[in-house]
């Protein structure tokens, strides 16, 4: 059997990754993202296919956004914030700073700070000094730079 599409697909994984931005200009007609190649990979395997076979059903489309809205904030801002990471609500973080010891608890909807609600730690970061830090990287949720 001799498939065209299938070995477009096979060939995206030998191609090199400035070969796969110039195959998403060309499927996509806009500048490949600046993701990593196996993102690109997938989505290109995925974009062949979807003009060879066709893409998702209308009533499909409609059904899954449906879901998403049950379950996904659809608010751009937000939805980009990833709460599967947040501590535990109850939990206590402290932190001193020039000497001064600040405690933070989780809650439900964000965080409390010297009986105040906050929606995230970097507010707070930026309450306790002045100038805008990443809140999870002033509380030692994570190292700068590492993305984790």
């Amino acid at each position: 059997m001799n498939d065209p599409v299938l070995a477009r697909v096979a060939a995206i994984k030998t191609m090199p990754t400035p070969a796969l931005k110039t195959m998403w200009r060309d499927l996509h007609g806009t500048e490949a993202p600046p993701y990593n190649r196996r993102f690109l990979e997938s989505r290109l395997a995925y974009r062949i296919q979807e003009l060879a076979y066709g893409g998702l059903k209308p009533e499909t489309a409609k059904r899954l956004d449906a879901l998403a809205r049950g379950v996904e904030d659809t608010n751009p801002k937000t939805r980009r914030i990833r709460t599967d990471r947040k501590p535990v609500a109850g939990t206590r973080l402290l932190r001193e700073f020039q000497g001064i010891e600040h405690i933070v608890t989780v809650t439900v909807e964000g965080y409390e700070y010297r009986g105040r609600p906050y929606k995230s730690l970097s507010a707070i970061a930026k309450a306790i000094t002045g100038v805008k830090w990443n809140g999870w990287v002033f509380f030692g949720l994570k190292s700068a730079g590492s993305g984790t």
